[in-house]
């Protein structure tokens, strides 16, 4: 820490008292679109800066900025010792407190960057307006982003020091909160929520993602999300669980995860979030990606692979017994036959072929099937065996013994 202040502290930047002052006139606007930035750039801070909180931290914005002019004008006189000082033990105490939620620093240091970037823009063009020479505005440059390499040194430190003592308990016991939700041990979950002062949400969502993703994940989403590498059934992945992640929630959930190969459960009362986990970890296990509500079908059909496979083996038993390509091209007319709710043309132009050859191959089917094409019981189970095979490079029934 005493090494990174000494880079502002021995800085030879000297702005113009008057250069100063007409910067410092613009801080609460300034304030206020560093505010505005970080809300729409860094999503898991929105709530947060919402109401009477957001208050507090534009001006405490304005206190970092007034700090680092007054430091640039070299006015000190301040009594913590430099001009800095307050606004470095307040970067410690908050990456305390984002240790206390149980977020790690990705998302303050992203608001620390973008903080930088827009109040460099606005000091600069009043700089400019002022007439600060070249020179003076490529110190002043240099002295902002080590400034603000001294706020986000504070705020690690203090995320590691609150880890090491209250944060990593809570930690402990927030993973405990997990597994007892996925049970559906309300009562055990009630206790740990209390002792970790974790809100209970309306709904919660399993949502499974790639160890190498989860620490940006992590950053898009609230505070009050739950993560454990240790359920049941995982693999390569985190397991996060999402609160509050429903209605229009879940948009911007999915919105967060598109392209990061994660699987979203749909969202659960919190108490049944266990039934989440159970399909997203099917979707995945299904080679299935995203929205598990968007893989309802395959996942319903894909639920007892053996039965699947018995029922293929049952309901195509009749064409067994033909060559491979003549077998492929019959599924392939019977699938569309049954998509298509017999339509010889719609079911022609499904495959590409003349309605004549639609004509004909139905024949054969109906040949190998006899009257049961007609009959209401044996279209559902035809319709299930063949909904989600691919239309080539099909196996084939096997042949029934005997």
């Amino acid at each position: 820490m005493r090494r990174e202040l000494r880079r502002t502290a021995e800085h030879r930047v000297r702005l113009p008292l008057a250069a100063a002052d007409d910067i410092r006139a613009a801080l609460p606007d300034i304030a206020d679109d560093v505010v505005a930035a970080i809300i729409e750039e860094v999503p898991s801070y929105s709530d947060a800066f919402a109401g009477p909180m957001g208050d507090t931290i534009r001006s405490a914005v304005q206190i970092a900025l007034g700090g680092f002019l007054s430091l640039a004008s070299g006015r000190s006189g301040m009594h913590h010792g430099t001009p800095t000082a307050p606004a470095v033990e307040g970067a410690y105490q908050l990456g305390r407190g984002e240790a206390r939620s149980a977020r790690s620093t990705d998302a303050l240091l992203s608001a620390y960057r973008i903080g930088a970037r827009v109040s460099w823009r606005a000091m600069s063009a009043r700089g400019l307006h002022v007439g600060l020479d070249a020179e003076t505005l490529a110190a002043f440059a240099g002295l902002v982003f080590a400034y603000i390499d001294e706020l986000s040194a504070a705020s690690v430190a203090g995320h590691t020091d609150e880890l090491e003592t209250t944060g990593r308990v809570r930690q402990r016991h927030l993973e405990r909160l997990a597994r007892h939700l996925l049970a559906g041990d309300e009562l055990a979950a009630r206790d740990e929520a209390a002792m970790t002062e974790w809100p209970m949400p309306r709904t919660l969502t399993a949502v499974l993602v790639p160890e190498s993703q989860v620490r940006p994940v992590l950053g898009a989403l609230p505070p009050r999300t739950l993560q454990t590498a240790e359920a049941v059934g995982l693999e390569d992945d985190v397991l996060l669980l999402v609160p509050d992640a429903h209605d229009r929630g879940r948009s911007g959930l999915l919105a967060t995860l598109r392209g990061r190969g994660a699987v979203a459960g749909p969202p659960r009362p919190w108490a049944e979030v266990g039934t989440s986990f159970d399909r997203a970890l099917r979707a995945r296990r299904a080679g299935l990606e995203g929205d598990t509500e968007q893989h309802l079908p395959e996942l319903v059909v894909g639920a007892d692979a053996a039965a699947l496979a018995d029922l293929r083996r049952d309901v195509l038993a009749p064409l067994a017994d033909l060559r491979p390509a003549a077998r492929e091209k019959l599924i392939d007319t019977l699938r569309a036959w049954l998509l298509h709710q017999g339509r010889r043309d719609d079911v022609a132009a499904a495959l590409f072929v003349h309605p004549q050859t639609v004509r004909y191959r139905m024949t054969q089917l109906r040949e190998a099937y006899g009257d049961r094409l007609e009959h209401r019981e044996t279209v559902p189970p035809l319709t299930i065996a063949l909904a989600f095979t691919p239309p080539h490079g099909d196996p084939g029934p096997a042949r029934p013994p005997g």
